[in-house]
């Protein structure tokens, strides 16, 4: 059984089939057609939906992609679409900006932008272009332009004026904070089922009982099973009320990054304590994503070509793992064992991402590089994380992805680099060893020549930086 707010209606939905997408729930259960289905991988946000939840006794708005999130993940939330924004007979202003704008032509898109700008009209009442471009960068218009969109952000965000939603919001936080539940929840249909479990304790109670089921933390990459491969999982066990997976904190020593929290927290809490760290989350994927990705989750699917992975890698991070009762401590440079490989034990979790403080270089940098600048998956990561003590370099962790069957530290080009000063000399010496340690593989995004020589010039590029050269960073946000 799931209980959530669907607008301001309670919903006790009390069998569903735990691979249902929210996306198809809308439309086949509650005959909700205005969310649409552009590409049912998270891609185009035709089908961006509003999430709200309470945190730390306030109300907030997400903006989340229904065609990735699995119903389990709608307990204790509120669901707002498209067709809640109307006020009385009237268009919500955001409504209305689209309208007004000419932001609109086949409309096949409009729902989604029309949410994305809504969530961010409830966040961010002091908003700019570049929060605006931010929040719109995973919704793709193929036909009417991104200028008349633009006018119509910056004409419904210049003026706010309280809404239903803000007279409502007293009265929301309460229904959402009367739905929250003690004992593990279950919701199953056509013999699958969804084990929610509320505690650390029962989580992993419910991976002892079933080891064979899978663990559903965002879903961004799981619901790719159902909606891009028709697969369908018997058994899953979701962390979405765990709210002790959900923490973010420091001590002396560490970082420490709950599994099953948000990219999008995780950004916000590392912006000031490693701004590196928070930038490579900028460009993970889209808003909607981080707001329903973990890093967990991420670490877990062991992509080759992640980019939490190579960042992680070159901190130096650690992860917490817990069996039953029992926890142990993994460097993350041995939890990959192979192609999406790692070292999990059936029953086992990612309790914490743990980042020692001592080893973050005051010049630690990420760089991405791929064809789009947003909403796209690397073709090369690197992450630089090096120490140098008067010109000579005294600790270096460097990492890549996309360039081998997992992420990998680049050691040899490490150890060419350790005791030595970053002159030409020095720098020809770690390509050479970059070029040795690392065979990537030709696909879609880029071929292996590419790649090989992708990784040097970064490589070049973070040397020429240290030098003080003139680097020319290119941005988006060109008017």
């Amino acid at each position: 059984m799931i209980q959530f707010l669907l607008n301001d209606r309670p919903v006790t939905e009390e069998q569903l089939d735990p691979n249902l997408t929210v996306l198809s729930y809308l439309r086949t259960h509650q005959r909700r057609c205005g969310t649409k289905e552009g590409c049912a991988s998270g891609d185009c946000g035709a089908c961006s939906v509003t999430l709200g939840s309470v945190v730390d006794g306030k109300l907030t708005y997400q903006t989340v992609n229904s065609c990735l999130m699995l119903v389990s993940g709608l307990q204790g939330k509120q669901l707002i679409t498209v067709e809640d924004l109307r006020q009385g007979k009237s268009l919500h202003p955001v409504q209305q900006a689209m309208v007004d704008c000419h932001g609109s032509q086949c409309g096949f898109c409009t729902p989604g932008f029309v949410m994305s700008l809504f969530s961010l009209q409830k966040n961010q009442p002091e908003w700019n272009r570049q929060q605006a471009e931010h929040a719109l960068a995973g919704n793709l218009c193929r036909c009417t332009g991104y200028r008349s969109i633009m006018a119509a952000a910056e004409q419904s965000l210049s003026d706010v004026q309280p809404d239903s939603f803000d007279r409502q919001a007293q009265q929301v936080t309460e229904q959402l904070m009367n739905l929250t539940h003690e004992a593990i929840q279950t919701l199953e249909k056509n013999g699958r089922t969804c084990f929610i479990p509320k505690t650390v304790q029962q989580l992993a109670e419910c991976c002892i009982a079933h080891p064979d089921a899978a663990l559903l933390a965002g879903g961004t990459d799981l619901s790719l099973l159902i909606t891009q491969r028709d697969q369908h999982l018997p058994k899953m066990i979701s962390l979405g009320q765990v709210d002790a997976l959900k923490a973010c904190g420091e001590d002396d020593k560490h970082y420490q990054l709950g599994a099953a929290a948000s990219l999008e927290h995780i950004a916000d809490f590392m912006a000031t304590r490693i701004p590196g760290f928070a930038g490579m989350l900028t460009r993970f994927a889209s808003l909607q994503i981080r707001q329903l990705g973990t890093l967990g989750g991420n670490l877990a699917n062991a992509s080759p070509i992640g980019d939490a992975s190579p960042t992680l890698l070159a901190l130096n991070a650690s992860l917490l793992l817990q069996h039953g009762d029992t926890q142990r401590t993994v460097p993350l440079d041995g939890f990959f064992t192979g192609y999406r490989q790692t070292v999990l034990r059936p029953g086992e979790f990612i309790h914490t991402i743990l980042i020692p403080k001592v080893t973050v270089s005051p010049d630690f940098v990420t760089w991405k590089v791929s064809k789009r600048l947003d909403d796209d998956i690397s073709a090369v990561f690197a992450a630089f994380n090096i120490h140098t003590d008067n010109g000579i370099v005294t600790r270096a962790h460097i990492a890549f992805g996309g360039m081998a069957a997992t992420p990998l530290r680049a050691v040899a080009c490490e150890q060419a680099l350790c005791g030595a000063a970053l002159s030409p000399e020095t720098l020809a010496r770690a390509c050479q060893a970059l070029e040795a340690t690392f065979q990537p593989l030709s696909d879609f995004r880029a071929s292996a020549d590419y790649r090989l020589q992708v990784a040097c010039n970064l490589l070049r590029r973070y040397v020429y930086r240290s030098n003080g050269l003139a680097i020319t960073e290119v941005s988006r946000y060109v008017s």
